[in-house]
């Protein structure tokens, strides 16, 4: 699991820069948009949207521009031009990439997101070629310092509430539940006061490539964080971990 912390703590230091930038509003804007109009504004009734405001609020996205976006969703206007797509390839070393996309112009978008996977020696496949890779899970991510209970505590709470494991690195616990588990054992941690960082519907690898070589490492890093940072892109899933060779800091 260390090679995978290695790229979670990276991943955890980038989100941190573009929060206090504003960037991840954007994103975050646009699933409450989408969300919304597909399951409706009322966020008891409509499971995304009740994630997707949470989210927001973790990020702390102001309560104006999440009513805002929402609206936008339920009346349609922007809310409609947004398509939701999936690209699928191949990254260095083989490791197999997905990203999800809400675009308003998916022939700018495709040939963006295959620009990134060709310039950082990977290349875009067909639609089906690496998703059976990955198993969709419901993840939930607490952080180390708003805990006030042991990891001990924590794992019997989420078994009991239905989760199927935790796992964590240097600054968090991540829960992974089934899909239709995820609410319940949300649920179970709020009722116990343990505040959620983030909380999402993740494509889990079913098996992990280990990189040990650096360049190709330093590659993968630099395409994971454009494909991350493309203002279509909402979620970037991976199937590699870096070998104990390589040092964390080399890669930021």
């Amino acid at each position: 699991m260390s090679g995978h912390s290695k790229w979670a703590n990276i991943k955890h230091k980038k989100a941190k820069a573009d929060a206090q930038k504003g960037k991840i509003f954007t994103k975050l804007g646009r699933e409450l948009i989408v969300a919304a109009r597909a399951g409706g504004g009322d966020p008891n009734n409509n499971f995304r949207l009740k994630i997707a405001i949470d989210n927001a609020k973790s990020a702390n996205m102001p309560n104006d521009n999440i009513q805002r976006a929402i609206q936008k969703g339920v009346g349609g206007g922007e809310g409609e031009s947004y398509e939701e797509l999936r690209y699928e390839g191949y990254g260095p070393g083989g490791v197999a990439i997905m990203v999800d996309i809400m675009t308003d112009n998916r022939n700018r978008t495709a040939g963006e997101v295959r620009h990134i996977f060709s310039k950082h020696g990977g290349n875009l496949g067909e639609t089906g070629c690496v998703n059976w890779m990955f198993t969709e899970k419901g993840q939930l991510m607490m952080l180390k310092e708003d805990l006030k209970c042991d990891e001990d505590e924590l794992m019997m709470l989420v078994l009991e509430a239905g989760a199927e494991d935790l796992q964590q690195d240097e600054e968090s616990f991540v829960v992974y539940t089934a899909p239709a588990d995820m609410e319940a054992v949300r649920q179970a941690l709020l009722d116990q006061g343990i505040a959620i960082e983030e909380a999402k519907i993740n494509q889990v690898p079913q098996n992990t490539i280990e990189i040990a070589d650096l360049e190709q490492a330093k590659k993968l890093v630099r395409m994971m964080e454009l494909l991350e940072d493309h203002d279509d892109s909402q979620g970037v899933y991976a199937n590699f971990e870096f070998a104990d060779s390589i040092d964390e800091e080399e890669l930021d």
